[in-house]
């Protein structure tokens, strides 16, 4: 079975989830542009080329997400291990793009889905928006980040694709992994799919690669909840995905 997106759906979405931050732009553009008028010549050049960087930086932010979210092979999921007749447990942030593209890749999948969000810890305007758009799936369990309701050595995979940098407290991300520890199989693998806040990102989205974490936060992160990252993969220039054990060994 192929579950396919359709066309422009991320890019789309990220529109309709942030619109409030390109109605800002729009008005920012539009004061620039009067202001401009209003200004010493001397200055209107500067206030110019001020304009003509603030539409690039949009634009480009765009067509980066667009390329990673809309044309890259990102939702083909080759950078998630063998899931074949394994135990997987995916978790989201109140949007949930993966589960049934996993379901539908490995058909023989014994998927469990969870989503953490909580909206008086992970209070992104965006999330919401989603999570009013794309209702979770049937059977998603609703979890707390510092107590998911599994025994330990539950799970051969679990799965965490664009959500863990939605837990903004240091010692709550801490304790998640810590969780995603205790659940995982001795001979399981965690895999964490992010942005990175990293000259890529920077360079795509300005100041809001500083929603994303630094490569060495998350290997920090990591450390102190006893995972050690055994590959480390780029699905794109912008994206980075970690392949975490509790022991070392790679599989």
């Amino acid at each position: 079975m192929d579950l396919k997106r359709k066309p422009l759906q991320g890019v789309a979405n990220i529109i309709r989830f942030n619109w409030h931050f390109y109605l800002v732009a729009v008005l920012v553009f539009v004061g620039f542009i009067y202001a401009q008028q209003l200004l010493p010549k001397a200055l209107q050049l500067y206030v110019f080329w001020l304009l003509v960087l603030a539409i690039v930086n949009v634009v480009m932010s765009l067509l980066v997400s667009f390329y990673v979210y809309d044309i890259s092979n990102l939702y083909q999921l080759n950078w998630l291990p063998n899931a074949s007749n394994k135990k997987v447990l995916n978790i989201h942030a109140g949007f949930d793009e993966t589960s049934m593209l996993i379901k539908c890749k490995y058909q023989q999948t014994a998927l469990t889905i969870c989503d953490f969000y909580n909206p008086q810890k992970h209070t992104e305007i965006s999330i919401k928006r989603a999570r009013k758009a794309y209702p979770p799936i049937p059977n998603t369990i609703h979890v707390a980040t510092e107590n998911l309701p599994f025994e330990n050595n539950s799970f051969d995979v679990v799965a965490v694709i664009f959500s863990a940098h939605e837990i903004r407290d240091k010692e709550e991300r801490i304790e998640f992994f810590k969780e995603l520890a205790r659940v995982i199989k001795a001979t399981g693998q965690i895999v964490i799919t992010e942005h990175l806040r990293d000259t890529n990102n920077f360079l795509a989205y300005a100041i809001g690669f500083f929603h994303f974490y630094s490569k060495a936060s998350w290997l920090s992160t990591f450390a102190q909840a006893n995972l050690t990252v055994t590959a480390e993969t780029k699905t794109t220039p912008f994206v980075t995905t970690f392949i975490l054990t509790t022991n070392g060994n790679s599989l």
